[in-house]
């Protein structure tokens, strides 16, 4: 009775958000970036529930539907539905064999949610709706990949009353580190161990083979607002050391495109520019990548990644795919979304923004980036396929 009466509370508080917010809703839904993904998730456009399926997939964005892909290959005698939060990761979902929708807002789940069977949820996507209703239609809730990050940690401790509520929902919940475990036991959680991240096992590989430049060519990859400008003057200071390197710029969101390729020109004059869309080679001095889905590519060329969204209070971005392609990586030192993955991988400068140039020439010598570590996913395959007798199926 006493969960009866939070959901109703939940949804009512819940309900009031979505009041107050729905001018903005509607405000941003006009916008590229969000075109899509509003109108499904908070207005219910094109965003049926999911036929019968097997296995429901929650991720929120590019990096976690990427994340799934081995887990998806083996499940093949499964049927897999994904729901996501943003466009790229609906992109990225719509690849496989499976129903794809955009996950509504939560006081839409008591009408979407029907048939639930076994719900993993990637890293730190907890909605205490999503949890519950699914338990109670009849659902296994796992939370995979489960992280809880420093900074977020005491946020998540003051209102441990609230998420022992939500994670009481978790039939289980598989860690990627062992202070990621210690940390969801204080919120009160149960059933928890640790498997590691399960990125080490995606499988990371070019889609396109370009030429390799003779140059030394460094990629600003994922780069966010608040990093070029300094990547850029800390290229034009390497380049007085090494004048015939090249810099690729890949912004992480592309409604940023044009905005970057003017701040390049403006800080740049000196240097030749061109837009990766119109050439798709590398005759200057600077390339906007203004392309999606490029990046491994480009790293499988690159001899220097900087890896963006860590020069700000962003989080990071994952190392391993410019690390699996040898490049030398630098970054920031605000890595507090990607700590565990860093672990894995060696050879890695962390600096701030003015550290940069110093970094690029110290990087010439210096070992290639590697991946040291790898992962056993046989533990949640097993765990994913448990019929209701406990019993498991090989896969």
């Amino acid at each position: 009775m006493r969960n009866v009466v939070f959901d109703l509370f939940y949804t009512v508080v819940a309900t009031v958000f979505y009041v107050v917010a729905l001018p903005l809703l509607i405000l941003f839904s006009f916008k590229k970036k969000y075109h899509a993904s509003i109108p499904a998730r908070f207005f219910g456009i094109k965003n049926p529930p999911f036929q019968p399926h097997d296995i429901w997939f929650h991720v929120c964005s590019l990096g976690e539907a990427k994340a799934i892909a081995p887990l998806i290959e083996r499940l093949k005698n499964k049927r897999v539905a994904i729901s996501v939060i943003t466009h790229t990761g609906y992109e990225a979902a719509s690849k496989y064999a499976a129903q794809v929708r955009y996950l509504p807002y939560e006081i839409w789940l008591w009408f979407w949610i029907e048939r639930p069977q076994t719900v993993v949820v990637l890293e730190a996507e907890f909605w205490y709706l999503l949890f519950r209703l699914v338990r109670s239609r009849g659902g296994r809730v796992i939370a995979l990949n489960a992280r809880i990050s420093d900074r977020s940690f005491p946020k998540y401790y003051r209102m441990r009353w609230f998420y022992k509520q939500l994670l009481a929902q978790c039939d289980h919940i598989f860690c990627q580190s062992r202070e990621d475990m210690a940390r969801f036991i204080a919120l009160g959680a149960q059933n928890v161990e640790v498997v590691g991240n399960i990125k080490l096992a995606q499988k990371i590989e070019a889609s396109r083979n370009y030429p390799k430049p003779a140059e030394t060519l460094v990629v600003a990859a994922s780069t966010h607002e608040g990093e070029e400008e300094k990547i850029i003057q800390a290229f034009i200071a390497y380049r007085a050391h090494n004048p015939s390197a090249k810099l690729l710029v890949v912004p992480r969101h592309p409604e940023r495109f044009a905005k970057v390729g003017e701040l390049i020109v403006k800080i740049a004059p000196q240097l030749s520019v061109e837009r990766w869309s119109v050439s798709q080679t590398f005759n200057t001095d600077i390339i906007l990548v203004d392309a999606m889905g490029e990046l491994n590519n480009l790293y499988a060329i690159s001899d220097i990644a900087i890896l963006g969204g860590a020069f700000k209070p962003i989080g990071g971005h994952n190392p391993l795919e410019p690390a699996h392609f040898g490049c030398k990586i630098i970054t920031g030192e605000a890595i507090f979304l990607q700590r565990e993955l860093f672990k894995y991988v060696s050879h890695v400068q962390f600096v701030g923004l003015e550290g940069i140039a110093e970094a690029l020439i110290h990087a010439e010598d210096l070992p290639p980036s590697q991946v040291n570590e790898s992962i056993d996913l046989q533990r949640v395959l097993d765990y994913l396929t448990e019929n209701e007798n406990g019993k498991t199926k090989s896969i």
